[in-house]
Order: C-alpha cells, then sequence, then structure tokens
C-alpha cells in the first residue's frame, strides 16, 4: 500500500494490556481483542466514563462537516471523549471540533505511534499526543498496509461504548466499523440523513442487524454508562 505517512516524535509510548483498559471484555471480545496497546497522551481517558466514535467518509460533505460539528458539540457538553481514528475528512472534523469545544479525544490509529496517515494530520496528531490521546496496536516499525485500517476499527469499536457513522459512500471504509460495532454488540447508530440517501444499501443493511437510525443525540445518552438528565433537542 503506497502511504502519504508523515513521522511524528512521541513524548513517551506506553505499553497497555487491553484487558486492563478496556475491562470487563467477554471471551468473545477477549478474542478480537489486540494483544497489546501503544498509547501516548493521557490514559486516563482510556477509562473515562463514557466514549464515543463519530466515523464517516474521507471526502466529507458540507452537511456531513456541520453534522458532525453539531453531534459532537453535544457530546462533548455532556463530558463524552470523543474518540476517532484520524483520518482525513469526517474523522479530521470530529477531532477539530471536540478540541475546539474544549472536549476530550482519542484517535485510535491504523498506523505505529510515530506515523500519521494522512501526513497533512501530523500537527494534530502532535496535539493529541500531548493533551489528549493517541492509541495503536502496531508497534513501531510495523508496515502500513491497508488491512491494519478495518483491524483499527475493531479496536476502535471495542475501546468505545457505541459508534455513530455521520455519512459513508457504499465502498467506505468507515463500513467496517459499523460491521465491528455490530458484531461486537455495542451500539451502533447512523444519522437518519444516510438513511435518507436512496443510493445507498448498507444503512438499511445495517438496520437488519441492529442498527439504529439517529434522529436525536438523547438516543446515544441513553446507551452510555452514566446517567445523564435530558439534554435540549439535537437534531439531525
Amino acid at each position: 500500500m503506497a502511504t502519504e505517512n508523515a513521522r511524528v516524535i512521541p513524548t513517551e509510548i506506553v505499553t497497555l494490556d487491553p484487558a486492563d483498559v478496556m475491562g470487563g471484555l467477554n471471551e468473545y471480545e477477549r478474542r478480537h481483542a489486540p494483544e497489546q496497546l501503544f498509547a501516548c497522551g493521557d490514559v486516563a481517558l482510556l477509562r473515562a466514563a463514557a466514549r464515543v466514535a463519530v466515523v464517516g467518509s474521507r471526502k466529507a460533505s458540507l452537511p456531513g462537516r456541520k453534522r458532525v460539528a453539531r453531534l459532537v458539540s453535544a457530546l462533548v457538553e455532556r463530558d463524552v471523549v470523543i474518540v476517532s481514528g484520524l483520518a482525513a475528512g469526517i474523522d479530521t472534523v470530529a477531532h477539530e471540533e471536540t478540541l475546539r469545544r474544549g472536549g476530550r479525544t482519542i484517535a485510535v490509529l491504523g498506523t505505529p505511534i510515530d506515523e500519521v496517515h494522512p501526513a497533512a494530520n501530523a500537527p494534530l496528531q502532535a496535539r493529541l499526543m500531548t493533551g489528549h490521546l493517541v492509541v495503536t496496536q502496531f508497534p513501531v516499525g510495523h508496515p502500513t498496509l491497508r488491512s491494519n485500517f478495518p483491524r483499527r476499527n475493531r479496536t476502535m469499536a471495542l475501546l468505545c461504548h457505541a459508534s455513530v457513522i455521520v455519512e459513508a459512500g457504499e465502498s467506505s471504509g468507515t463500513l467496517s466499523q459499523g460491521w465491528e460495532a455490530l458484531r461486537l454488540n455495542r451500539p451502533l447508530f447512523i444519522l437518519k440523513s444516510v438513511f435518507e440517501n436512496e443510493g445507498l444499501t448498507w444503512p438499511e443493511e445495517m438496520r437488519e442487524y441492529g442498527a439504529q437510525v439517529l434522529e436525536d443525540v438523547e438516543q446515544i445518552l441513553h446507551v452510555l454508562p452514566i446517567g445523564l438528565p435530558p439534554l435540549e433537542e439535537v437534531a439531525f
């Protein structure tokens, strides 16, 4: 796989046992968890009360970007940690909106921790390594392969209490995040606007396996492991 990777210098790399930070994994989840995690930043975020993955297309549309901003704003207001994959497009917007609104965010990489893909996100990754958290299952020196990214998505689903797909095409790599969440029996939400796109078949396929149509952020708050009072309606 040809990459456009840049490099960053981690201040300190911590090696973690997934069972210690994911907590309470059942036998199926343990079988599909990585053997190790490599982290740089605030590891305490892995033990935060609620973590939600916000993911989507690398070719983010303007409406998709606006929906991410509304979603992230509502979740950050409730002290939810925003998790994404530091990819171009929706992932980048999710991380940047979280920072802009004073929230906390975790990036789960498909590369070793000292590499950045895409290269343009090097400043963002460096910032997350100091004030937030960057995590990967790939040791330094591991090649960047296409197969890394679906594996990364499985790990991201394991690390989160719920996943949200903001937008994605029929062949988007984002879909692997959705399927992994469903296989792991983790809540998966897909924005209502995605279901309204008649050119897509995957949303209905995922709904048949348990994905939920996201119309209001309260739906997410109800499945998180914390008691939260009602939030002013935020529709998508």
